[in-house]
């Protein structure tokens, strides 16, 4: 049913343009069908929620034949338009008794002890119908000037005496039932009531106006369809709830402008008089200085302004943004922290649950004031300064559209917030990055130690024992002995050489990078493939690439299971780049404590950085970038 009401609106108001174009004003067609259809899909949209919606489903329909229909078949001068026509003039009265019923029964449906406004407002649209529709002073609005029912004599009249003060007194009556069911109601009632008393309070501002200016100038009538339609907007927004939080901002906002608006004109007016008096009337003089004048008052005035109507109408965002600007008042002072603007927020918009997180472009996240990582997964709004993201509030508050505004106030206290925590993080990772270095030279020092130790000292006392027997031998039976004892002591020599030469690689890179990655790669068990220049560099800068070399060979060895590995070291501008490529299973992930964090540490202190990209079954790319002079 609901379907085939809008349906069947939507076809007579296209009938109904169709045979009305040109014969009236254009606005007069398009408006009123735009109202009926807008009634209708409001309709259709809370049909399921509220009598409402079936009202306003059956009311457009009525509106869309009897009014618009049947007067454009009329002005086409078809069959029987002359009583159509008489049917089009009277049907404003049945649609405002559907008004009546809306405004009692809004929003559950229930009447109460207001059902005998809805008995009265019928009997007074039954007799100011017959009334109307018989009056003989109707015959004005017809197209062909006579009302082809009209009845002579004191009939009409007294049926519209009684019929149009019962009628209006009922409109009244349920207008009061609407305010004074607003006074009582409260929580999300009472926002959904406020929605439609503050459409329904500029209808009844301005529907009076119409009415008296109705005869006067047509856009009386264009006014009056673009009020109904906002009225009927309004009750659907309140129904269907959506960002009900947001009337009080509308209801400022509507105030505000519309006062802007009038001071304006005011200033306007004023200079003009005033330059008009000085130069001349008609000098462009005086329209040039009162455009000025005006656009130079309209900052200063719209915000005088906007504070006196949010004072009286919208106290919560007065309050709000006066207690913002004093903490801000106070941070510039020196009086508080910018750490201080959650607990402030929290005060201000009533929400203990409200949090702050930073966010970070460096590593691209969002962090707390403490600067551990956070998830933000719950309702939040964006705080940005000079269009970059700082950070997100996240709260447990309806009022969504206070806390933009709250937070956009007091978005330079975040943007403090924000970089103080970006420094202590910077600081903490310093100091975290010393102390890995650190200990990461005291590790080089024990392995070099221990490999020592355990090689060629070892093989330097077997020399030492050596000698010692061949030196026995010579003075003993058996001299011929010592010439083998000695050749066995200098193959040993030769060993311990080469195991120092081992040891020394890293230490010094003498020969530099590319003959050090050359005999890195034919000591490793795997085909590696080496591209490097000849070009020679600083030594830290040497050092730091030959160790990216030796961990990347190295994981790739142990871990990756990959067959084949490409070492590769360009000069780029001023860095220069070492990249290590597996083949592998990839899927490594530097980790606290590894050899990739620890060279991750020696590259940033030279002021380069460390990538690894290693997603599963691709193989892994390490990839140092090393700041370089040469």
């Amino acid at each position: 049913m609901t379907l085939l009401l809008l349906a069947l609106t939507v076809i007579a108001e296209l009938a109904a343009v169709t045979l009305g174009w040109g014969l009236e004003p254009h606005w007069d067609t398009v408006m009123y069908a735009l109202y009926a259809v807008v009634m209708a899909g409001a309709g259709a949209l809370i049909a399921r929620r509220s009598v409402i919606g079936r009202l306003f489903l059956w009311f457009a329909l009525l509106n869309a034949v009897t009014a618009d229909l049947f007067q454009a078949w009329a002005l086409r001068d078809l069959p029987g338009g002359p009583y159509l026509e008489w049917v089009s003039w009277i049907s404003w009265l049945p649609s405002g008794f559907g008004w009546i019923l809306v405004f009692v029964l809004f929003p559950d449906g229930r009447a109460g002890r207001w059902r005998p406004v809805l008995w009265a407002g019928a009997a007074g649209t039954v007799l100011g119908m017959a009334g109307w529709g018989l009056s003989p002073g109707l015959s004005r609005d017809f197209s062909d000037g006579r009302n082809p029912l009209a009845v002579e004599g004191p009939l009409p009249d007294v049926l519209m005496w009684i019929g149009i003060p019962l009628f209006l007194g009922a409109l009244c009556a349920s207008v009061l039932s609407l305010v004074m069911r607003f006074r009582q109601s409260e929580g999300l009632l009472r926002l959904q009531m406020k929605w439609f008393v503050f459409a329904a309070a500029l209808a009844g501002i301005v529907l009076p106006m119409v009415f008296v200016l109705w005869y006067v100038t047509p856009l009386a009538g264009m006014l009056a369809a673009v009020v109904l339609t906002g009225l009927v907007l309004g009750a659907a927004v309140a129904i269907l709830r959506y960002r009900l939080f947001d009337v009080d901002v509308v209801i400022s906002r509507t105030i505000s402008y519309g006062l802007l608006t009038v001071f304006l004109a005011g200033v306007y007016a004023v200079t003009v008089v005033v330059v008009g008096t000085a130069v001349g009337r008609g000098s462009q003089w005086a329209t040039a200085a009162a455009t000025l004048v005006a656009a130079l008052a309209f900052r200063p005035l719209r915000d005088r302004t906007q504070d006196l109507v949010d004072r009286r109408f919208n106290r919560a965002r007065y309050d709000a943004r006066r207690r913002m600007t004093d903490f801000l008042e106070a941070l510039r002072a020196g009086r508080a922290e910018p750490e201080d603007v959650v607990p402030t927020l929290r005060s201000v918009l009533g929400d203990p649950e409200l949090d702050l997180f930073v966010y970070l472009p460096e590593s691209r996240e969002h962090v707390d004031l403490d600067g551990v990582a956070r998830e933000v997964t719950s309702s939040k709004v964006v705080v940005e300064r000079d269009g970059r993201p700082v950070g997100v509030v996240v709260h447990s508050t309806p009022h969504a559209a206070l806390v933009r505004e709250v937070v956009e106030t007091g978005g330079l206290a975040v943007e403090i917030a924000r970089l103080r925590v970006e420094l202590r993080r910077q600081l903490a990772e310093v100091r975290a990055s010393r102390a890995r270095i650190v200990a990461a030279g005291d590790a080089e020092r024990r392995r070099v130690q221990r490999d020592l130790h355990d090689g060629a000292q070892q093989r330097l006392v077997a020399i030492g024992l050596a000698l010692r027997h061949a030196q026995h031998q010579l003075t003993t039976s058996t001299p011929e002995q010592a010439g083998h004892t000695i050749d066995d002591a200098v193959a040993e020599v030769a060993v311990a050489i080469q195991e120092l030469r081992d040891l020394a690689h890293g230490l010094q890179l003498d020969g530099g990078l590319r003959p050090a990655f050359d005999s890195l790669a034919r000591r490793t068990p795997l085909h590696v493939e080496v591209h490097a220049p000849e070009q020679r560099f600083a030594e830290n800068v040497e050092a730091a690439a030959y160790f990216v070399g030796c961990e990347a060979l190295t994981n790739a060895v142990k871990h990756s299971r990959a067959t084949t590995v490409a070492l590769t070291v360009t000069h780029r501008g001023r860095n220069l780049v070492v990249t290590v490529t597996d083949d592998g299973i990839g899927g490594a992930a530097p980790s606290a404590g590894s050899g990739l964090t620890g060279l991750a540490d020696r590259v940033a202190a030279l002021g380069g950085t460390l990538r690894v990209d290693s997603e599963p079954g691709a193989g892994t790319t390490v990839t140092a970038e090393v700041p370089c002079e040469s």
